[in-house]
């Protein structure tokens, strides 16, 4: 067996999570992305995922990431839109999204590759279909509202901290539109640019939440291992920086599991989440989504 047909078995996979991060990271490097999936979905049998709530089942794919690299502008690729797909390095975006692609085909038992990237295209994108630059979702809350209505996840800011411990999360949210300059794909295209304009607009319709930063240490308890995390900011025309997983350590402590920034790799914070939110001043609080169970009459929506 060769090195790469021994890397991508099962035997390695249920391994997998015992490895030192930094060698068995050194070893995936040389998998393919197929590979990789696979890899993954090994693991799961081989911890028997499948029988867990899919809290679960997220915070143990997001730990079989530790150690991974941090790449940023994960998505941008040259030409047409197209299903990116990099397990070999992620930002905090595709790191939670593909903890709960990966989840979601563990929990429906459809753990082909075909049946990883339809799942990531449903969750990445408005409605799940691809088209062009603009069908991708690119602003958190809007991303997480459409998801909401995929029946994929319910945003419980709100409801699990209480109406008035919550504050309503900065308009315009125009971030893309303001520097049209820094992407690409709107810089000179004037059409793709309204397409943009456009979803900004539907987007401040909404009214969002968030619960400041300041309180988190006295409701920590009401967010749940597994939830995913969205970091408010005070950024002008912006509605989350950074975004993970909460992860509750066996000492009762909220913790944040996330790809950092680059020349870090994914990690859980050494700190419990409110402290770590207190060391940036342009983070203000966090909004919380909760995955649902992925029913099997669902399929229909992919």
């Amino acid at each position: 067996m060769n090195r790469r047909n021994f890397l991508a078995s099962t035997t390695l996979a249920a391994l997998a999570s015992s490895f030192p991060a930094k060698l068995f990271g050194a070893l995936m490097e040389d998998l393919t992305d197929e590979q990789l999936c696979k890899l993954k979905f090994d693991l799961a049998v081989s911890e028997n995922l499948r029988s867990k709530p899919i809290a679960d089942v997220i915070v143990g794919i997001g730990k079989s990431f530790i150690g991974t690299d941090y790449v940023a502008h994960s998505l941008e690729s040259d030409g047409p839109e197209q299903l990116v797909i990099n397990l070999h390095a992620l930002d905090c975006v595709t790191f939670y999204e593909n903890c709960v692609t990966l989840a979601r085909c563990i929990k429906l038992n459809t753990t082909t590759f075909d049946d990883y990237k339809t799942q990531l295209q449903f969750l990445r994108y408005r409605d799940g279909k691809m088209t062009d630059y603009a069908s991708r979702l690119h602003y958190t809350t809007d991303y997480w509202h459409n998801a909401e209505q995929k029946g994929i996840l319910k945003v419980v800011t709100k409801d699990i901290f209480g109406e008035k411990n919550v504050v309503q999360i900065q308009r315009p949210i125009n971030f893309m539109t303001t520097h049209r300059d820094t992407y690409r794909q709107i810089a000179s295209d004037n059409a793709m640019f309204k397409k943009i304009k456009l979803m900004e607009d539907e987007i401040n319709k909404r009214t969002d939440y968030f619960l400041p930063k300041g309180n988190l240490h006295l409701f920590a308890d009401k967010v749940n291992s597994g939830d995913l995390i969205g970091i408010t900011t005070n950024i002008t025309g912006m509605d989350i920086s950074h975004t993970g997983v909460a992860v509750r350590l066996e000492n009762g402590e909220l913790h944040f599991m996330h790809a950092p920034n680059v020349g870090y790799k994914v990690q859980v914070t050494e700190a419990p989440l409110h402290e770590y939110l207190a060391k940036y001043s342009k983070q203000t609080g966090i909004i919380v989504a909760r995955v649902n169970e992925p029913a099997k009459e669902n399929r229909e929506k992919l």
